[in-house]
């Protein structure tokens, strides 16, 4: 079994319900910041991947048309309903393959180093079950909370208030397929990870901003502006 990720899960079946307005005829993963598709804007930070797998669930048609562009690019149907994180990495991981994967989040904006790229450069498998790229919570812009993970000086992870998951991560698989449920965060995952003391965190060297809300979107696009990353 490969110990490097070469496959990467990117989830873009969610509701968008946040939104408002902007998902009542389209997906939240098509929405656009700065003239580029939210998934676009997912995809220029996945270089360290080589396949590629979509989940769909919400007005799928339009983004299989939308990627149609991408004949590496798989899709992974939750036509009856969202399996969320957890429960869709585990549907996809027959078209990802074996081994520790990538997964990735469509709704976000980064400036700076390539997502993927830095946590294959940092990752360590033979001590870590996961690494998780995160974000000081005075450079996640857009971000309402306190933060999720609190990070020691070996840069391993337990919850608290502090640094912000960034929605990338490098994954071993196994834990999947200990949850009963069909449905489950990933955070179930996580939790298991932390008990071994095998959750680890890696903090992203530029900026980044949660296009979760329609108020988002003009602070994406500022933060893409300032950096000449348009």
């Amino acid at each position: 079994m490969r110990q490097t990720p070469s496959a990467l899960m990117l989830f873009a079946a969610g509701l968008g319900t946040r939104m408002g307005a902007l998902t009542r005829d389209r997906p939240k993963p098509l929405i656009t910041v700065a003239g580029k598709a939210l998934i676009d804007h997912a995809l220029a930070q996945a270089s360290a991947a080589g396949r590629v797998v979509v989940n769909l669930h919400y007005l799928p048609d339009q983004i299989r048309a939308h990627l149609a562009r991408r004949p590496d690019i798989a899709f992974s149907p939750e036509t009856e309903t969202i399996l969320e994180t957890g429960g869709g990495l585990r549907q996809a991981l027959p078209l990802l393959g074996p081994g520790p994967v990538f997964t990735l989040n469509s709704d976000a904006v980064w400036t700076g180093p390539d997502a993927t790229a830095q946590l294959v450069a940092a990752w360590e498998p033979a001590r870590m079950d996961a690494l998780l790229l995160l974000v000081p919570p005075e450079r996640a812009a857009g971000h309402m909370g306190a933060g999720d993970f609190l990070m020691d000086g070996a840069g391993r992870l337990t919850r608290g208030p502090g640094l912000v998951y960034s929605g990338a991560q490098i994954l071993k698989t196994g834990d999947l397929a200990a949850v009963p449920d069909r449905v489950f965060s990933l955070n179930l995952v996580w939790n298991r990870m932390i008990e071994r003391r095998r959750l680890f965190g890696l903090v992203h060297g530029g900026g980044w901003c949660d296009v979760g809300r329609p108020e988002a979107i003009p602070l994406a696009e500022a933060l893409l502006s300032g950096a000449g990353d348009v």
